[in-house]
């Protein structure tokens, strides 16, 4: 009786008055972005990072982390990312996204995982090209909105999910 109480207000936090929230709008914006700079198209980076999009995408626990991580830029262009790698596609290169999935798992102790998959390597002739890369997006909601709170990748190698707050936690520290 319990978890079906616990299910009821999870479902309760994400719903709103009278309309359920789309717990994937937030992971929809960051994929279009990463759909977007990995294309063919010759566009500018989108910076799934600015501010713009920390301010309204992002937990704030999230922002947090990744602030305290900024503090220590990767080689980059721009000097100011912790990163030196797409934390979407999980690595510096990759093809125009393929296959694109995407699907919310219901909420769990106020916790939606929206799992994305798709084929970052299609254009190589690399052994792997066909695999998929899957990116799971926790969501919680924030204020009476659905906020993405870790990006959890599966490491292919070690068969590990390796999360993006753990790593941010890593630079922080200067690790």
């Amino acid at each position: 009786m319990k978890t079906i109480a616990v299910v009821i207000a999870s479902l309760i936090a994400f719903s709103g008055i009278g309309h359920a929230a789309d717990i994937t709008a937030p992971v929809k914006e960051i994929m279009e972005a990463t759909k977007s700079n990995w294309a063919d198209n010759n566009s500018d980076w989108t910076d799934i990072f600015d501010a713009s999009r920390l301010d309204h995408l992002y937990s704030r626990d999230f922002v947090a982390r990744y602030q305290a991580a900024a503090q220590f830029p990767a080689v980059d262009d721009d000097g100011i990312s912790p990163f030196d790698y797409d934390v979407i596609v999980n690595g510096q290169d990759a093809c125009p996204l393929e296959d694109l999935t995407m699907a919310a798992a219901p909420v769990v102790d106020g916790v939606a995982e929206v799992t994305v998959r798709f084929r970052k390597s299609a254009c190589s002739d690399a052994p792997d090209a066909k695999d998929y890369t899957t990116v799971h997006f926790l969501v919680v909601d924030e204020g009476g909105k659905p906020v993405i709170d870790d990006i959890v990748t599966e490491n292919i190698e070690t068969q590990a999910r390796d999360s993006l707050k753990a790593t941010m936690a890593l630079i922080a520290k200067g690790q």
